[in-house]
């Protein structure tokens, strides 16, 4: 690590300890959860991490566009429309028109999405409960209030055009 000195106690880094960086650090926790998660309904039901995000957004707010599930889930445009191009042909989705506006197309579980959203969903809240386990009350108290206010930051990022 290198230093430059600003005066004569004080140090300025000036490398990046991605281990300690938040940004990295949340994104590692993440990855791993959403892995282990996805080691339960991958192989079983063909699905990826982002197929499963947008059945997962789905399931609970039905009747979304591809831009709408786009600003849910804060996934890639690309991804999405990958997730999508693949749930639509093994049947877990549906496009439609929405009658309301005849330029928008919707989408919606199948039947067949329905079920497997519905086996899905326990798996997924297990894990959560076990991962949450590790805190005690209090902590999963905080854990929640300290991300709102890190969602609502990254938020005011957005759309001031700091972040994309």
């Amino acid at each position: 690590m290198t230093t430059e000195k600003r005066g004569p106690d004080e140090a300025v880094r000036d490398d990046l300890q991605l281990e300690r960086f938040l940004p990295y650090r949340l994104s590692v926790l993440s990855n791993r959860v959403s892995n282990a998660i996805a080691q339960a309904y991958g192989s079983r039901f063909d699905l990826t991490i982002p197929a499963w995000r947008v059945m997962a957004i789905l399931g609970r707010f039905p009747d979304l566009s591809a831009a709408e599930l786009v600003e849910q889930t804060a996934m890639d445009k690309v991804a999405i429309s990958r997730a999508v191009s693949v749930l639509q042909r093994n049947d877990y989705i549906t496009r439609s028109e929405d009658p309301a506006d005849r330029r928008r197309q919707v989408l919606n579980l199948s039947p067949l999405g329905r079920e497997v959203y519905e086996r899905i969903v326990p798996l997924a809240q297990q894990y959560e409960n076990d991962l949450m386990s590790s805190l005690t009350p209090e902590e999963r108290a905080q854990l929640d209030s300290i991300i709102e206010k890190l969602m609502d930051r990254a938020q005011d990022w957005a759309e001031r055009g700091l972040i994309d």
